[in-house]
C-alpha cells in the first residue's frame, strides 16, 4: 500500500504540472500541447530543468530564470495539492480496480474547481469528454472486479443527478449555471458506483459546503447578495469528501434513525 500511495504522489505531481498549464490555457481555447510553457513576462521558454514539479519553483525562488519575473505560488501548490489528492485517492481504494477511474475525477475535478474560480465557467472541452471517459473507466474496473451491479448503479447515479441539478437550475436559473449541470452527471456516475447512499450524501455535502462557505464570505469577506461564487468548486469539494468518507457519513445517520 505505502508503494502504491507513493506512486500515485509522484503521478500527481506530474499530473498537476499539467493541470497547471490546462487551466491557464483551456478557457483561453489554447492548446495545451504547443507552444512548451514560456515566462509571461519574458516568454522565454521554461527549461526543462526548471520545469520540474515543486522543486523547480523552490530553486529557482519563485522568479523567472531569465527575467527575474514573480511565479505565481499558485503553480507548485496545484502540483503539491494534486499529489496530495492522488496519494489520499490511492489510500482510499488501494489495488481496487476502480482507482484510475477515480484518479481521473481528481485531476479533471482540479483542473475544472480552478477553472470555475478564476472565469466562473466550466469549459465543455474538459466536461463533455468525462461522459466518455468516466464510464469507460469504470467499466473497465466493472469487468476486472465483476461489478456489473455498480456499473449500472453508476448509470443510474449519473441520471438522478443531471435530473435533480437540472431540476434545480430550471427552477431556478440565477442560482446556477447550466456548467454545473453539465457536470453534475459525471459526479453521479463516481458517486453511484460506491452507492445510492453515497450518491445523496456526495449532492448534500455541495450544497452544504457551498452555503457555509457563502455565509463565511458574508460574514468576513463584506460579500453580498449579488457576490458572484462559482458553485463547481463546491459539487466537486462535496462529491469527493463523499468519496472518502460518505458510506460512513451515511451508516452513521442510519444508525442514530434507526436506533
Amino acid at each position: 500500500m505505502r508503494v502504491l500511495i507513493a506512486l500515485c504522489s509522484v503521478l500527481g505531481l506530474a499530473v498537476g504540472s499539467f493541470l497547471n498549464v490546462v487551466v491557464h490555457r483551456v478557457p483561453r481555447g489554447e492548446s495545451v500541447v504547443s507552444p512548451p510553457s514560456a515566462c509571461p513576462g519574458c516568454e522565454h521558454p521554461i527549461r526543462p530543468r526548471d520545469n520540474v514539479p515543486v522543486l523547480g519553483w523552490l530553486l529557482l525562488k519563485g522568479r523567472c530564470r531569465d527575467c527575474g519575473e514573480p511565479i505565481s505560488p499558485r503553480y507548485p501548490l496545484v502540483e503539491a495539492g494534486t499529489a496530495a489528492l492522488f496519494a489520499l485517492t490511492a489510500w482510499r481504494f488501494g489495488l481496487d480496480p476502480a482507482l484510475p477511474a477515480y484518479l481521473y475525477l481528481v485531476a479533471v475535478g482540479v483542473a475544472l474547481a480552478l477553472i470555475d474560480l478564476d472565469v466562473h465557467r466550466l469549459p465543455d472541452a474538459l466536461t463533455l469528454p468525462s461522459y466518455i471517459v468516466a464510464p469507460g473507466l469504470l467499466a473497465v474496473a466493472a469487468v476486472a472486479d465483476d461489478k456489473g451491479d455498480a456499473l449500472l448503479r453508476a448509470a443510474i447515479g449519473g441520471l438522478i443527478a443531471f435530473g435533480f441539478y437540472f431540476a434545480v437550475w430550471f427552477l431556478y436559473p440565477a442560482g446556477m449555471g447550466f456548467g454545473d449541470v453539465k457536470l453534475s452527471g459525471v459526479v453521479g456516475m463516481y458517486l453511484g458506483w460506491i452507492s445510492y447512499g453515497v450518491l445523496v450524501a456526495g449532492l448534500f455535502l455541495g450544497f452544504l459546503i457551498g452555503a457555509l462557505v457563502s455565509i463565511g464570505l458574508v460574514l468576513f469577506a463584506g460579500a453580498g447578495r449579488k457576490t458572484k461564487v462559482p458553485f463547481g468548486p463546491f459539487m466537486l469539494a462535496g462529491a469527493y469528501l463523499a468519496v472518502l468518507v460518505g458510506q460512513d457519513l451515511v451508516d452513521a445517520y442510519l444508525s442514530l434513525t434507526v436506533a
